[in-house]
């Protein structure tokens, strides 16, 4: 099978088209031939090998896993002998954030993981970035027990994550302040966004407004700078480490010395949070932004622009035509 390979950290260059060997599946696992997969942040750190704890995940000097793609959409083209809940030629999309292998061909993917049915209308293309920054976004709001009506903010809304987190919160039925620049403001109010704040024209944190939560999903302020426009009991998420991994320090000592406290829980990776959004996407509550789609051939490119930090929502790789039969 052809697929994405890299065997050293490093920058997008290090990532190399060719053939690789095709994964047999155990008993309970699902062989997906894949359509379509995406390129994020995870596979960019895993890719660099930095921040180095990634390494403890990958392998100190050297990827363990040498196929990326966190993130998949396919068709089920093998089960093992112990796997009921899928048959052969059902459209599936899932993430696989151990094991990865998105960037191939095909994959193999325990069958109680993070997979599910591809609803009926939705294609290869648009099912692959279903997950990944949905999924951290939802134990971000489960983590703070968002509940309708409470004001949260939300820095860097374009994001992955960020997206996912508006469509979220709304469908809670929070009001949500959307944090993002100039040419996107009209997307942040077509997701639902009640406010939108222009971070070109205008800082966040000097809003007169409290908020119970902020959600800093691309890792660009503090829990130092956001407090003041936090609520007395406000609580502030953020999807980094923070300087000097602060974000987890504070997470332990906040909730003992201040009301207003940091949180940064460890995301859980469980097939009912899968049909959850499945189900959201179903009912046209949740629909991930698609920024841009490259070709498997072009991987190393869509790395890079990814590396900028300036996409918006999700950057897919097209593994192969949906019409391909092989």
């Amino acid at each position: 099978m052809r697929a994405a390979v890299y065997r050293h950290y490093g920058p997008p260059s290090f990532v190399h088209v060719e053939t690789a060997p095709q994964p047999i599946p155990q008993r309970d696992e699902l062989l997906v031939r894949v359509f379509a997969s995406t390129v994020n942040r995870t596979d960019c750190g895993f890719l660099s090998g930095k921040p180095l704890v990634v390494r403890l995940f990958s392998g100190l000097r050297a990827p363990r896993a040498t196929i990326l793609g966190c993130e998949f959409a396919g068709e089920v083209a093998g089960v093992g002998a112990d796997v009921s809940a899928f048959a052969v030629g059902q459209r599936v999309f899932g993430y696989s954030g151990v094991k990865f292998g998105g960037h191939a061909g095909y994959l193999t993917v325990t069958a109680t993981g993070m997979v599910a049915e591809i609803p009926a209308d939705v294609s290869y293309v648009e099912a692959s970035p279903i997950l990944e920054g949905a999924h951290y976004a939802l134990n971000m709001l489960r983590a703070a027990r968002v509940t309708a009506g409470q004001n949260v903010l939300v820095n860097g809304g374009t994001g992955g994550i960020g997206s996912a987190a508006v469509q979220l919160l709304v469908n809670l039925g929070a009001r949500v302040t959307a944090v993002c620049a100039t040419p996107h403001l009209s997307m942040m109010e077509s997701l639902g966004a009640e406010r939108v704040v222009d971070y070109t024209l205008e800082d966040f944190t000097a809003l007169e407004d409290e908020f119970d939560v902020v959600l800093d999903t691309v890792g660009k302020s503090s829990f130092g700078r956001c407090r003041r426009v936090l609520a007395p009991n406000g609580i502030y998420l953020s999807s980094e480490l923070g300087t000097l991994w602060q974000n987890p320090i504070l997470a332990l000592t906040t909730p003992v010395l201040r009301r207003r406290r940091v949180l940064f829980p460890i995301p859980k990776d469980t097939r009912d949070d899968a049909l959850f959004l499945q189900g959201l996407v179903e009912a046209g509550e949740f629909r991930p932004i698609i920024d841009r789609i490259y070709p498997l051939d072009e991987i190393c490119a869509a790395y890079e622009y990814v590396a900028t930090g300036q996409k918006i929502g999700n950057v897919v790789i097209r593994v192969r035509d949906e019409a391909a039969t092989e």
